[in-house]
């Protein structure tokens, strides 16, 4: 299948983080691609990879990065497509990213999810894509019914458990 989203870290040292993403978008079943490039590294490939990405059938980028994190800045200067920021974990506990992606300049919008937000930005990735795509709306509607079921199930457990008491001074 032709990938709708494409995830753009950094480098692969933000994999761990964005695992989360590629988990959720396999398990929707949305095809996606996954490349690591840098804004200060590999200038030319991320302007590159950016002007062209709608072209090739991208609909929307997530783009991960740390410190600095100019990758996600980069890439919507570049292309008319929407561009989803996670800040990753670093230095400051990912403050210095969460900054960097979100003190983006007028007429270059990011949307940011938290820090380490993977997953939340192929979330909302799929629900961009979803205005315009009913069979992926249907998939985001069933995947967002089952979140009940878990806190119910893991409530149910909470209150089967005998022996605990929990006690007001």
């Amino acid at each position: 299948m032709k990938p709708i989203i494409s995830i753009i870290m950094g480098s692969t040292s933000d994999l761990p983080v964005m695992e989360k993403a590629c988990k959720w978008l396999n398990d929707q079943q949305i095809p996606f691609e996954v490349n690591a490039l840098s804004a200060h590294r590999t200038p030319d490939a991320v302007e590159t990879f950016a002007k062209n990405a709608k072209a090739r059938g991208i609909k929307v980028i997530i783009a991960a990065a740390g410190m600095a994190a100019a990758l996600p800045g980069v890439i919507a200067a570049s292309t008319p497509l929407p561009v989803i920021g996670v800040p990753i974990k670093g230095m400051l506990d990912g403050l210095d990213a969460l900054l960097s992606i979100v003190q983006m300049p007028p007429g270059i919008p990011v949307a940011t999810v938290g820090v380490n937000g993977a997953q939340n930005a192929a979330i909302l990735a799929a629900e961009m894509i979803a205005i315009g795509d009913d069979s992926i709306a249907k998939k985001i509607e069933a995947w967002k019914a089952g979140l009940g079921s878990k806190i119910e199930k893991a409530n149910a457990e909470l209150a089967a458990i005998k022996d605990y008491e929990y006690k007001c001074n």
